[in-house]
């Protein structure tokens, strides 16, 4: 028969090894609803499972090596990048500093006194030293999951942390993609603008020379030096736009925008199809989903830790140590130690305090609750904002080729036509801003087709290798 002291000592150990957990049991959420394929897929963006491919450089799907090199700089060189990297060390930091409550706290001690004193009697000094070290032990055992509570928030908030980095580097990706893309469209607007500008001095100059020989008119001559100099301020706003996009791109990979430069190119890369994964794996490739879940995971927590402030606090606690005294006639030295039962404290009354920290630890947890569903709708969103965007414009695209043939045609035709005085110049000018403006419409619409599809691999989450 067990002695009933020992079998009341084996449950206390077990409550103080093993503890409870006050906290609400978390289950991962989940959204009703969520479709079987996107509404807005087509066949520049095939609904075709991609979770099989592997992610990391997404941006090669893009086929441009130079945008290739500038996103392996941002690794290394983007401040932004670093301050990412620097939040997320000190959330893994916080997790092991909530970890070491699980263990006792030692602490060592010593001090040190020394006294003089006259003896007026005698007229001699008395001197007295006194000399004393040693340590403290104490340990919260973790009966009510206070502790543990504690480092499940701290781990859900490094791992939303986590995320967090991964939705920055991925933000940081997307921006630099988009911004190298509009580098691109003006690069191609200032090709065009530059053609544009020789085609118009040689049409001015002959224009000058018609009305040098008598077969213009004065009004034929100013319509086409106006129409030239408007193409070439046109074209100094397209440089001085790139220049500014160029410098942001600098910033973005960690340069100083003085020794920065990209080589110009006159012409757009091809829009890529652009693979899309299925809806359900949606929620697990987007960081910044992650990253709000692993924040109620933390809330949920939280709640535990509130609950706990309403059982006793416990400590166990030890000292020990040596004292030496030295006096004018004798040394002596002693050991102290002392062994300190359980205290046990608990607040009797604080005003409704602990009621109210768990309302706010509940509430808490509501909010990240709604914050989750908010960004996962987000998600979904945006998702269909960019197939919606790519598969549109596509088609506005194919019109778009054909209006810039059309306008070609018509504009070659005018100047036939006023070369041979059938027409007078002013439909020169009318056919050939209309080409223009319809060349420019065709660059727009592909660089936004370009930047929508960086835009679709941000929503999706991240991308896919070539």
């Amino acid at each position: 028969m067990v002695p009933e002291w020992r079998r009341g000592g084996v449950m206390l150990l077990v409550c103080l090894f093993c503890g409870c957990d006050l906290a609400p049991r978390y289950v991962r959420p989940t959204l009703d609803g969520v479709p079987a394929t996107f509404r807005e897929t087509g066949p520049w963006t095939p609904a075709q499972p991609a979770e099989t491919q592997p992610r990391g450089a997404w941006w090669a799907v893009m086929g441009d090596d130079e945008l290739n090199r500038l996103e392996d700089r941002i690794e290394q060189g983007s401040p932004q990048l670093a301050a990412a990297v620097a939040r997320y060390d000190q959330a893994r930091a916080l997790v092991r500093r909530a970890r070491a409550e699980f263990f006792p706290q030692i602490d060592a001690t010593a001090s040190a006194q020394r006294e003089r004193a006259l003896f007026t009697t005698t007229g001699n000094y008395y001197d007295y030293r006194e000399y004393a070290s040693g340590g403290a032990i104490s340990w919260e055992p973790d009966i009510w999951g206070r502790i543990r509570n504690l480092v499940r928030a701290a781990r859900a908030n490094a791992q939303a942390s986590a995320a967090d980095l991964a939705s920055v580097r991925l933000s940081l990706q997307a921006e630099l993609g988009e911004d190298y893309f509009q580098l691109r469209g003006l690069d191609a607007r200032i090709a065009l603008l530059q053609r544009t500008v020789a085609a118009y001095t040689a049409a001015f100059d002959l224009t000058t020379k018609r009305f040098v020989g008598g077969v213009a008119n004065e009004l034929d001559v100013g319509r086409a030096q106006t129409q030239l100099t408007t193409t070439q301020s046109q074209l100094e706003q397209q440089r001085a736009d790139r220049a500014l996009v160029e410098h942001a791109i600098a910033v973005l990979i960690g340069e100083q925008p003085s020794i920065f430069a990209i080589a110009p190119s006159g012409d757009l890369p091809p829009v890529p199809v652009i693979p899309v994964a299925a809806p359900s794996s949606l929620l697990e490739r987007r960081p910044d989903v992650a990253s709000a879940e692993r924040h109620m995971a933390a809330a949920n927590a939280r709640i535990g830790v509130a609950r706990a402030a309403f059982f006793p606090n416990i400590t166990l606690s030890a000292t020990g140590g040596s004292e030496t005294t030295i006096g004018a006639l004798a040394a002596a030295g002693t050991g102290v130690w002392a062994l300190g039962p359980a205290m046990a404290t608990l607040a009797l009354f604080d005003g409704g305090r602990r009621f109210a920290n768990l309302a706010v630890a509940h509430a808490a947890y509501a909010e990240a609750a709604a914050n989750y569903r908010q960004t996962a709708l987000n998600a979904f969103r945006e998702v269909e904002d960019q197939l919606a965007l790519l598969n549109h414009l596509a088609d506005a695209a194919t019109r778009q080729d054909a209006a810039v043939a059309a306008a070609t045609r018509t504009d070659r035709l005018a100047g036939v036509q006023y070369r041979e005085g059938a027409v007078d110049y002013l439909q020169v000018v009318i056919a050939q801003t209309a080409e223009l403006q319809a060349r420019e419409d065709m660059i727009t619409l592909n660089t936004r087709r370009l930047m929508s599809g960086i835009d679709l691999v941000r929503a999706m989450g991240g991308g896919w290798r070539k």
